[in-house]
């Protein structure tokens, strides 16, 4: 454990315990909510690779643009196609 978290442990033991309660629930959905978002991004790494392909195949086919985050304030124009 670190420095840090020994330190806020500390603190946390000072307080009473409803509050001692509610920080522990938090901090545990916190950790379980982490590995669920690591495991969906993982499970949809394929999905994601795929979108991104069709994207730059619809830029190189002239149906799309790519995104200029530059000049992101402007509005875009749609290209005529399918999507």
């Amino acid at each position: 454990m670190t420095i840090l978290l020994q330190k806020a442990f500390a603190e946390a033991a000072k307080l009473p315990q409803p509050d001692q309660d509610r920080l522990a629930s938090w901090l545990l959905e916190e950790i379980h909510d982490e590995a669920r978002w690591d495991a969906t991004f993982a499970a949809s790494q394929d999905a994601l690779d795929k979108l991104a392909d069709r994207a730059l195949a619809q830029i190189e086919a002239g149906l799309d643009e790519a995104f200029d985050i530059e000049n992101s304030n402007q509005e875009a124009t749609p290209k005529s196609g399918p999507r």
